[in-house]
């Protein structure tokens, strides 16, 4: 077998029982022990990986699912085994499997059930409130410690409680949980695509459900449990239309691709590869063929051309199944600029914005396919410098949009397409993107083409109409000569809402624990200026997440006791909560400025 094997998911009922049963001494030693093991050279037969660790030592993971579902099947040569460190440690370094991230087997029948196999409407039984509060109880301790401190152990505490919140019915926390460790694991071993607002993010929706399940009323339950797996139903026949594709690189282990289509009536519609892999994995399933009856397209053909379907099932959120009552052949596709697909830009954007935040409001079970992506037609202002490195900026109808890369690994196209556009100042684009709630206009680029009725346009391949920012790597000769813009290209900050002190704070505490809040003195100017923007209630919530943080009671002794760690979580999600809100406020606001001015412009008269 040439290349390295990735190491197979590992179920987390089977991470969590081999550190639990390590002894207090190599639990000391298990972080120092993932960072040998993952590095060390492994190869691969058949369904078994093996990890050399000396001349005379290996590990071996036996994978016949294509995952780890025993301790059993991971087995160690070295004289402390079965109680050695080795096991538990290659344990954490592998991804982690879970049954909601697996690939959805083809349905059997397009006969479905209708009734759910959980009672929803029932109050919470004590087994699943008891796993809500271990959950919490985990998450706490996790954002108490920080990046640094949320090693293997209590990554382990949160993998423990995730397989029993999932065995008693509650699978959006446990589902929440298994992305929290992803993303603690993916800062600790300094991943290039890692992000720090992705952390917090899967931080706040993990309190925010377990926090709401032990406080709900029955009624209102069944959104927080969420749903385990999803349910296919009949579509009967369908004629699809390709739009784009884009690349899947999951926390859980799993990577492929994921093609965008839509129907005469602008419904969209998925098709999916998604396997346990890596980059590389995420990087060329765009050439691999789509698993969908008789049908020999690639991904990549599939976002250019058509699909014609009969007996069709697909999931609430528009994903299509390939159970073998499917039949599937290739059609005729259409252009960006075409019937029936130009009509997906016909929607005001800032119709489209108030649209893809009511979504983003909803569970994501809940939400309808498609419902965050923006189509929009733009043209290139230049770059913009921020914190993280610089966007580009872009105007649709007078209202500057900032464009921002959807994946930061250097695997995918992303970050270098967005940069070289960035440079084609005047460049007329159609785009596609998903929203990002901000206080300012901002999308993940997801694809790119040619806008009707514009010259100064992008070069792309015969047939093609459109580029898939996260596979297709541009050219500059796909690029039309510079356009001088009236002005400069020079792109101004606009004034904000200081929203972003309150969210650097809690991306703050995710990252170094509650002990960065802690220092006397760090709040009054931050609080401030928020009072002073008039949102006085993210200054209080400010307040009182630094006097979490820092306040410590004392014992009968004077010492020092620890902190209140479930009083700190309490504020800190708060915060999260709030900044969520108002950033889902602000951008509404935002994407309605421009609206005025763009009708204006429509009718002929000047802005």
């Amino acid at each position: 077998m040439t290349g390295t094997p990735p190491l197979p998911p590992v179920a987390p009922a089977v991470t969590a029982g081999l550190v639990a049963a390590l002894s207090p001494r190599l639990r000391k030693r298990l972080d120092a022990a993932t960072a040998k093991l993952a590095g060390l050279p492994r190869t691969g037969e058949r369904d078994t990986v093996r990890v050399q660790i000396d001349d005379g030592t290996a590990l071996e993971l036996h994978a016949p699912t294509g995952r780890i579902t025993s301790p059993d099947d991971i087995r160690c040569a070295c004289l402390l085994a079965p109680a050695c460190v080795h096991r538990a440690a290659i344990a954490t370094a592998a991804p982690v499997a879970d049954d909601a991230d697996a690939p959805d087997p083809a349905p059997a029948t397009t006969t479905v059930p209708e009734v759910p196999a959980t009672p929803q409407e029932q109050p919470l039984t004590p087994d699943q409130l008891a796993a809500a509060r271990s959950l919490w109880n985990a998450a706490a301790s996790a954002l108490e410690a920080g990046i640094d401190g949320a090693g293997a152990v209590l990554q382990a505490e949160l993998l423990g409680a995730a397989h029993t919140a999932r065995l008693t019915g509650l699978p959006r926390p446990a589902t929440a949980a298994l992305t929290v460790v992803g993303r603690l694991r993916a800062a600790r071993a300094a991943d290039p695509a890692y992000r720090l607002a992705d952390l917090t993010t899967a931080l706040s929706e993990l309190l925010h459900t377990t926090h709401a399940l032990t406080r709900a009323a029955p009624h209102d339950t069944a959104a927080l449990r969420g749903t385990a797996r999803r349910t296919y139903r009949p579509g009967g026949s369908l004629r699809l239309y390709g739009l784009f594709t884009e690349p899947v690189l999951a926390d859980s282990g799993h990577a492929g691709a994921v093609t965008w289509t839509a129907d005469a009536e602008g419904r969209l519609y998925t098709v999916p590869d998604v396997m346990p892999g890596g980059p590389e994995r995420a990087a060329g399933a765009v050439t691999r063929t789509v698993r969908l009856g008789d049908t020999a397209l690639t991904h990549r053909e599939l976002s250019r051309a058509g699909l014609a379907l009969s007996g069709a099932t697909v999931t609430p959120d528009g994903r299509l199944g390939a159970g073998a009552a499917v039949r599937a052949v290739r059609a005729t596709g259409a252009a960006w600029d075409e019937a029936p697909l130009d009509r997906l830009w016909s929607t005001p954007p800032a119709a489209q914005a108030a649209r893809a935040l009511d979504a983003l409001a909803l569970p994501e079970p809940q939400r309808p396919p498609g419902a965050d992506l923006l189509f929009l037609d733009v043209t290139v202002l230049g770059a913009l410098r921020e914190t993280g490195g610089e966007v580009l900026v872009a105007d649709c109808g007078g209202l500057p949009v900032r464009l921002v890369a959807a994946d930061d690994h250097p695997s995918l196209a992303h970050r270098d397409n967005l940069r070289l556009l960035a440079a084609a100042p005047g460049l007329a684009l159609r785009i596609v993107g998903r929203l990002v709630p901000a206080a300012h206009p901002r999308l993940r680029l997801l694809a790119a083409g040619r806008p009707p009725g514009r010259d100064n346009v992008l070069r792309t391949p015969p047939g093609s109409g459109h580029t898939d920012i996260g596979h297709d790597r541009l050219q500059r000769s796909d690029l039309p000569p510079a356009r001088p813009l009236p002005g400069g290209t020079a792109v101004a900050e606009a004034a904000e809402a200081p929203l972003h002190i309150l969210r650097r704070r809690t991306d703050q505490a995710a990252a170094a624990g509650r002990r960065t809040l802690a220092l006397p003195g760090r709040d009054g100017a931050d609080a401030h200026r928020l009072r002073s923007a008039g949102l006085r209630t993210g200054a209080a919530l400010l307040g009182e997440l630094h006097r979490a943080a820092a306040d410590r009671g004392r014992d009968v002794f004077g010492r020092l006791l620890p902190a209140d760690a479930d009083r700190f979580a309490r504020a800190w999600l708060a915060a999260a909560l709030y900044a969520d809100s108002a950033a889902r406020t602000l951008c509404a606001a935002a994407w309605q400025a421009a609206a005025p001015h763009r009708e204006e412009a429509a009718d002929g008269r000047p802005a």
